[in-house]
């Protein structure tokens, strides 16, 4: 009886992940590619995550969007410089269409750089708010795996940086017109985009999970995240299958990972050795408020009056516990 149920369900259940037969939508004469759908959707996602979390530690939700304003763009240019540097040969060289490094709507963007540079516009936006740096990316950490793991979808849409070839009941379906060179039609392959969403996805939330847990110090959430998306990364790049640059037999994506591992640990223990503490003090929401007064006395005045409010509410916290 048992058995006929396994069959009956195995029966009904899919035995493999169909890729989408269209990644593009037309509206009139304008095309909205689900890729770049999905990384607006991450983008908003993450900054809203970034909000919220920054306003728990003290913070006001104004510096995250002033910062991430800075940061969106550094990070976009970051990442399309890293995957033009790491893949050039699409870009340069004979039969290749250098404009097509503008076309970022059609994929190739590649996150250590987003990184990179978004930490710069990140750094840029902090300082002209006159706010530290630590407590943003704590806030940030989990945000930008939960992003992650959104703008991989536009990867399963795009049917790329999928992995080697699996017999697994969830191996993915690529059309004839995405399959690598040597592999037949109805080959299935490691959904590599839905493993790393997975990771990404568990990842963000045990960092969540040890800052409710634990009182973390300014910049280990972050540092933990610097640890754990390098880590899924360096398996999902034994899997995969596109062309990459390679040094000493590894990835060059590996090499990065391995790196930035390795920064994450440092910068753990160096937090925990520094101490400083990843909520804003009062002190640092008044330098915020003055940078306002510059520009918007009115607004100004009303940060001013709901920094009041927290503050006595903090007392009386403090007098009640």
């Amino acid at each position: 009886m048992i058995a006929s149920a396994l069959h009956q369900a195995a029966a009904i259940l899919p035995t493999s992940i169909p890729s989408p037969s269209v990644g593009v939508i037309w509206l009139g004469p304008i095309p909205l590619r689900a890729y770049g759908i999905f990384m607006v959707l991450a983008m908003i996602l993450a900054t809203w995550i970034t909000w919220s979390r920054y306003r728990a530690k003290g913070g006001e939700g104004e510096v995250v969007l002033d910062t991430v304003m800075w940061a969106i763009p550094f990070g976009i240019v970051g990442a399309r410089l890293y995957h033009v540097v790491t893949t050039p040969t699409g870009f340069f060289g004979p039969g290749a269409d250098p404009w097509a490094i503008l076309r970022i709507w059609e994929g190739g963007l590649a996150i250590f750089g987003a990184i990179g540079f978004g930490t710069i516009g990140a750094i840029i936006g902090l300082r002209r708010a006159g706010q530290r740096i630590g407590p943003f990316a704590d806030a940030v950490a989990p945000a930008l795996l939960v992003a992650q793991a959104l703008g991989r979808l536009g990867n399963y849409f795009n049917q790329e940086l999928f992995g080697s070839p699996t017999t697994l009941p969830w191996g993915l379906e690529i059309d004839v017109n995405h399959l690598p060179p040597g592999y037949a039609e109805g080959t299935l392959f490691h959904p590599t985009f839905l493993y790393e969403a997975l990771w990404n996805l568990s990842m963000a939330a045990l960092i969540v999970f040890i800052g409710r847990k634990f009182a973390l110090k300014s910049g280990q959430a972050m540092a933990m995240y610097l640890i754990a998306y390098p880590i899924g990364r360096i398996i999902m790049e034994t899997m995969r299958l596109d062309a990459a640059r390679e040094i000493l037999g590894l990835r060059l994506n590996t090499w990065t990972s391995i790196f930035v591992l390795i920064g994450g640990i440092a910068l753990f223990f160096i937090a925990a050795k520094v101490g400083a503490p990843s909520e804003i003090s009062a002190a640092e929401r008044e330098v915020y408020i003055e940078k306002v007064a510059k520009r918007n006395p009115k607004r100004a005045a009303e940060l001013q009056e709901a920094s009041d409010v927290t503050t006595v509410e903090e007392d009386l916290d403090t007098e009640a516990g």
